[in-house]
């Protein structure tokens, strides 16, 4: 399987990776059989293998990230509910509404340092019993956190929060879509971040290199509930083996290559902090994502994403001056150093079109 434009370096996301040839051999030679009559041996490892793995008691694979977060607050809440969640958080920002529309709850953003929610903040954005308000039921948590730079919400805060979860009778929810990279740069098992929530979901899809699918993790009625959501989302699959298989191998063999992406996250970052021009925080670099910013270079994110297009480098605009890049499997040390030099170069054309006095040679 090749990558078209295979020239271009590609840091949009950790979604643009490709499975490996022993993914694409497991997926060939998968055992199948109808998911939704639970007879895909291949699913049913894999999902064994996720509750293990995580410290739950069962799994339920879904076809990506957003619908295993759609399926578990529907899994977690009834209509009418308040879900507490952070401000920046992916469920608020990318997830079409699906909160609102088809959740039917009511999302109730509350703002977290770097992605961190503060214990004290949530237990002050609990409603109060009134029959004139909803009655909050949910508290959800990202980790890593994406819109903040891939920072990790740590094991220590999580426990803290559900403290706060218990004392109110809520349940504590974690898009864990990259906990994996967490537990790496943690250096701990990734145990560490599930055993105080109630229920959460990871991706296969992103650095894990698996083509397709999240898995749903929590204990067995919470999953007989999601199993149920997903069919009426239509998220019911036949011979899902086919998915399964690269996700097996994924969780035996491809988490601890996650601590190349961030190394080569730390030499992007470090590299673009010495470019005139570009402000970044290093403190947020922490996994995989590097964002910075380029306002100081006179340019939107926009222009500067097409110009880095120009020259064989992908990456996303982020509001107005911000731009993300994220580093994945196929991104290698010789990758981020050509990056650099590529945005070295367009810093000195763009400083140089604000002012030609850089750009003509000394007398």
């Amino acid at each position: 399987m090749k990558r078209e434009r295979r020239n271009l370096i590609d840091l949009r996301s950790d979604t643009v990776t490709l499975p490996t040839e022993e993914m694409l051999e497991a997926i060939r030679n998968a055992e199948l059989g109808d998911d939704v009559y639970r007879e895909d041996p291949t699913v049913n490892r894999l999902e064994e293998l996720a509750a293990k793995k995580m410290g739950k008691e069962a799994a339920l694979l879904v076809t990506s990230g957003t619908q295993a977060n759609l399926v578990s607050v529907m899994s977690n809440t009834k209509r009418g509910d308040c879900v507490i969640l952070e401000a920046e958080c992916h469920m608020y920002h990318y997830e079409v509404g699906g909160l609102s529309a088809i959740a039917g709850v009511l999302p109730w953003p509350v703002k977290g340092e770097m992605g961190i929610l503060n214990p004290e903040d949530v237990e002050k954005a609990i409603k109060p019993k009134n029959i004139h308000l909803p009655e909050t039921t949910l508290i959800c948590i990202e980790n890593t956190h994406n819109r903040y730079g891939g920072t990790i919400v740590p094991p220590e805060n999580i426990k803290a929060l559900s403290k706060v979860a218990e004392e109110h009778g809520l349940r504590l929810y974690m898009d864990g879509a990259r906990i994996f990279n967490a537990a790496v740069a943690l250096k701990v098992d990734v145990r560490e971040f599930t055993r105080h929530v109630d229920n959460l979901m990871f991706c296969l899809s992103k650095g894990l290199s698996c083509p397709v699918g999240s898995l749903v993790v929590g204990d067995e009625e919470f999953i007989e509930r999601a199993r149920k959501i997903r069919k009426m989302l239509g998220g019911g699959m036949r011979q899902a083996g086919v998915i399964a298989a690269p996700g097996i191998i994924a969780l035996e063999k491809m988490i601890n290559r996650l601590e190349e992406d961030h190394k080569n996250a730390r030499l992007l970052a470090e590299g673009l902090s010495k470019i005139e021009g570009i402000s970044i925080n290093l403190k947020t670099v922490q996994t995989n994502i590097v964002l910075f910013d380029v306002g100081g270079l006179g340019v939107t994110s926009g222009e500067f994403v097409s110009m880095l297009r120009e020259r064989g480098v992908l990456a996303l605009p982020r509001e107005e001056t911000k731009v993300r890049m994220v580093t994945h499997r196929g991104i290698e040390r010789e990758h981020i150093e050509q990056t650099l030099r590529v945005i070295e170069d367009i810093s000195r054309k763009v400083k140089g079109r604000r002012n030609p006095n850089l750009l003509s040679p000394s007398p």
